[in-house]
């Protein structure tokens, strides 16, 4: 059994966290390594150990980490490596290192993107990993029509599929093309609803996939709400604030306050 742990913030209470959850997985599984991938921006901050003492009874718990800091200094070995997590540990950094740099962070994603082509994965794990891609490096609506419409041509000049969630972003922005094939107004109506349904649904589930991630746990009375939200405008405010939000209380405090 082998028991990741992504841990993306500083937490005092990581290490017994790690312990608690290893031995909850050796009651059923006996023999467990349990492994800290650790995607905060403190270099300093390196958990390895919980230990404790009482009444002569001593516990220590270690265990092995992945600091991704630790990988900015070999860039160049990374772009060269066809592993698909030093693709993810890049977006990661990158992110990280872009905050507040959105020209910045759109041609390093436009890089990315391009990695991914150039590494020969097939055309389902390109979806998967953009949609990974996109997720982490989310840029303004200005900039990110430019990033589609770019990345539109690459793939056309490659004779490669589009994306679907670059598809559904353009059925988002409702352009022009889309209304330009021939189709009938009836049946045109009839699909735009259905697939605005479809954006709320995926958004929301958008919102709650960044929550966990960077929280871990998202109370059930919190996913319910966000789910009695059907505005996709402020579906998608909220995702962008999910994203750089330091608590879950805080987030709460934005649901009350809209």
């Amino acid at each position: 059994m082998i028991h990741i742990e992504v841990q993306s913030q500083e937490d005092i209470e990581f290490s017994e966290r790690m312990y608690i959850y290893h031995y909850r997985s050796f009651d059923l599984h006996k023999k467990v390594i349990s492994l800290a991938i650790l995607g905060d921006d403190r270099p300093s901050w390196r958990p390895q150990t919980y230990r404790y003492e009482l009444g002569g009874c001593s516990v220590c718990f270690e265990f092995p980490t992945a600091k991704l800091l630790d990988y900015e200094p070999q860039w160049d070995a990374l772009e060269r490596e066809s592993n698909p997590f030093a693709l993810l540990v890049m977006a990661h950094l990158k992110t990280k290192a872009t905050n507040n740099k959105a020209q910045e962070r759109e041609t390093w994603k436009w890089h990315l993107v391009q990695l991914l082509y150039e590494r020969g994965y097939t055309e389902k794990d390109i979806i998967k990993f953009f949609r990974l891609l996109d997720w982490m490096m989310t840029l303004p609506q200005a900039l990110q029509d430019s990033f589609d419409t770019k990345l539109r041509n690459y793939q056309e000049e490659r004779k490669m599929p589009i994306l679907s969630n670059i598809e559904l972003r353009a059925i988002e922005r409702g352009r022009e093309e889309g209304r330009q094939e021939g189709r009938q107004e009836g049946r045109q109506e009839g699909r735009q609803e259905g697939r605005q349904e479809g954006l709320q649904e995926g958004i929301l589930e958008s919102i709650l996939d960044v929550l966990t991630a960077r929280f871990e746990r998202v109370p059930t009375e919190l996913v319910d709400r966000i789910h009695q939200i059907a505005d996709v405008t402020q579906l998608k405010q909220l995702h962008r604030q999910a994203i750089s939000i330091e608590s879950l209380t805080a987030f709460e405090q934005l649901l009350d306050n809209n």
